[in-house]
């Protein structure tokens, strides 16, 4: 027998009250087979998407299938579960142990994932558990319709989430948010002394990789991470990997997030480089649009990093990003977020492996939760 299992959980706050909700359908004409869902007291997001495979896998054995395909609009576990991506984190463990061995006693599984659009029924199901948790009365309404087959989607892609439900809070926003968790690579040679450090390569100091380090463990607490994308220069990336191992992912290289082209100034100190070119370095103090000679400007910086947030969005919306990048272009995300001018990217000091948090959402509101966070390094 051949079936789709769609599971879905969730958490009311991260944590908060929880719940899953899972069904099977007949995979060849979509006729809903079995429904399962409960609460589950307070508890994480990915706890709650966890327990939704959990369910959906026993329904599915119970039934006699054979030959499975699980939609989940939890890339996380997708990707854990189909074994490209570690689980580090020790509250997970013994769950995905647990998927596994169910899997085991089918003849076929395999895991995809889907918008939060095409998971609706399996979502629905767990918001009533949450709801009847907590003791709201809960009206059915229609059946949702079969899930249409359709090819699924490569790796890496991501639609935005559905702009529905209540406003997040006075700001208005609506949906949920991509929250981008925003980390400076660690102490290199050149950034101790000072120098403007481009696109060289120059690699982690002891103590940037300690710094590294720390930073890694610091998130491997976060849950709701995906991903963590890094700036394809070497430094960005060492820091990168040690955060991608901690929390289990897989680190991606964006090209969007390099720094800035610093060009003749590559290397320099502020006083070599404002002796070298005193009227070119005065201008470039105070005009985003005045490049370093043979350089790249601010204002192409900005316009740089904008396609790479918008391309992150696309791939990942809606859930946990790590981005590790350096000093220009973590300044122009949090410019993005906080809808100001230039001037920030001269009045806002970013300290070495400093974490900042700043969510987009699905509206174009956004909002700037945390700045400069070094708590972790000492």
């Amino acid at each position: 027998m051949r079936a789709l299992v769609e599971c879905d959980g969730g958490a009311r706050g991260n944590p908060g009250p929880a719940g899953y909700g899972a069904v099977v359908r007949d995979a060849d004409t979509g006729e809903v087979l079995a429904e399962r869902s409960g609460g589950l007291g307070v508890t994480t997001n990915n706890v709650a998407e966890y327990e939704g495979l959990l369910a959906g896998l026993r329904a599915a054995v119970e039934l006699g299938a054979t030959d499975v395909e699980v939609r989940m609009d939890s890339k996380l576990i997708v990707e854990q579960m189909s074994g490209r991506w570690k689980v580090k984190q020790p509250h997970l463990k013994p769950l995905a142990l647990e998927a596994s061995r169910l899997a085991r006693g089918l003849t076929r599984v395999r895991y995809t994932w889907v918008p939060r659009a095409r998971n609706a029924h399996a979502d629905r199901l767990a918001n009533e558990a949450m709801d009847t948790q907590a003791g709201k009365t809960v009206t059915r309404g229609e059946e949702d319709p079969p899930a249409p087959e359709r090819p699924a989607p490569a790796r890496g892609e991501h639609d935005r989430p559905e702009q529905t439900g209540p406003p997040a809070g006075w700001t208005g926003a609506v949906g949920e948010p991509t929250r981008f968790f925003l980390l400076r690579h660690g102490q290199t040679a050149m950034s101790v002394e000072r120098r403007y450090s481009g696109r060289g390569e120059v690699p982690l100091t002891a103590i940037g990789e300690q710094q590294a380090t720390a930073a890694a463990k610091r998130l491997a607490g976060v849950d709701g991470i995906t991903a963590v994308v890094s700036s394809p220069l070497g430094r960005a990336r060492q820091t990168a990997q040690a955060v991608a191992d901690a929390i289990g992912v897989e680190m991606v290289v964006h090209q969007g997030l390099v720094e800035t082209d610093f060009g003749a100034w590559e290397g320099l100190t502020f006083a070599e480089a404002a002796a070298r070119d005193p009227e070119v370095h005065r201008r470039w103090l105070g005009d985003p649009s005045v490049p370093p000679p043979g350089g790249e400007s601010f204002d192409q910086v900005h316009r740089r990093v904008r396609r790479a947030r918008d391309d992150l969005i696309t791939r990942y919306g809606g859930t946990g990003v790590v981005v590790v990048s350096h000093v220009t272009p973590i300044k122009c995300l949090l410019r993005m977020a906080l809808d100001v001018g230039p001037s920030l990217l001269f009045r806002l000091h970013l300290d070495l492996a400093s974490l900042s948090v700043a969510e987009f959402y699905p509206d174009g509101n956004a909002s700037v939760r945390l700045v400069n966070d070094t708590s972790y390094l000492r």
